[in-house]
């Protein structure tokens, strides 16, 4: 089967060691890029739209580009709803036929958090089969427009994960560790490894049941990627890079053929640059023959 949530292949990837590539898409090129990498490297995928690309593409439209993919590819692949902060664009990306939500309500107090998070939880899981991230601690940097000041990220205390994981019913879980949205302002960020292995140990200690979500996954150390996995980062989370290379690739694309109005070859070298962006993450990341 293709089409599938992103727990059911969390799950197998907490258990054996390795992660899920999930790489946010702003358009079709990029969805084509992400699928072929997925089918040339026989991985599992988690193709992701953050809010604004959805609404600007429509959630109708983005479901049927998923679905028309999605069925001819020999590998599980699960379309993401990313950092979505209102509930009731959450619940219409669920009823359109997206396959895993992320409802992002950690600004908010810890109270207001479990209940819109459980909200979101208890309608996807009525509609069918869909799967929900909740998010614990804010991610520094900036996404989709979102902005969070360095000094206003805080982490997530591993026993309070413990309990909103219990009263929201997620499946998934997203606890802020240092890592930030955007591109680290360092070549060695401040990431705390030992937070993400204690509240992996917490949850799963007597196996996988939520797996874990790692955000900001650009310029990550190759070494801290492998360092977050045997924590128990399932799942890592690609947006800033793919963004960089689809605007860098069109630049370099042009500028080498200035005199060549052929948007056909133009969208071939975007979408090729894009690919083995995505191949490379997924070497790192251990998911190659996975699928």
């Amino acid at each position: 089967m293709s089409i599938v949530n992103a727990k059911e292949i969390m799950v197998e990837a907490a258990k054996n060691g390795y992660a899920i590539g999930a790489f946010n898409i702003t358009d079709l090129l990029q969805f084509e890029a992400v699928i072929d990498a997925a089918v040339e490297t026989k991985s599992p995928v988690i193709v992701q739209t953050s809010v604004k690309p959805s609404q600007f593409l429509g959630t109708n439209m983005m479901v049927a580009i998923f679905r028309t993919l999605a069925q001819s590819a020999p590998v599980p692949v699960c379309l993401h709803l990313d950092h979505c902060t209102d509930i009731a664009y959450c619940k219409k990306c669920a009823d359109a036929g997206y396959t895993n939500i992320m409802i992002d309500a950690s600004k908010h107090p810890f109270e207001e958090n479990i209940r819109q998070t459980k909200e979101v939880a208890d309608y996807c899981h009525s509609v069918g089969d869909i799967s929900v991230e909740g998010e614990l601690g804010t991610v520094g940097g900036v996404e989709d427009q979102v902005k969070v000041a360095e000094d206003e990220a805080q982490l997530a205390n591993p026993k309070q994960s413990v309990e909103f994981v219990e009263r929201t019913g997620v499946d998934i879980f997203a606890p802020a560790i240092g890592t930030a949205h955007g591109v680290y302002k360092t070549k060695n960020p401040k990431v705390d490894f030992e937070r993400l292995a204690t509240i992996h140990k917490m949850l799963n200690g007597d196996g996988i049941k939520i797996p874990l979500v790692v955000h900001g996954g650009t310029g990550l150390p190759d070494d801290y990627i492998v360092k977050l996995r045997e924590a128990g980062g399932a799942k890592f989370n690609v947006s800033t890079e793919l963004k960089h290379t689809l605007i860098d690739a069109k630049w370099e694309y042009i500028n080498a053929h200035r005199e060549e109005y052929d948007p056909g070859k133009l969208d071939v070298f975007v979408r090729d640059a894009t690919r083995k962006a995505v191949i490379g993450w997924m070497e790192k990341l251990g998911s190659v023959g996975k699928a």
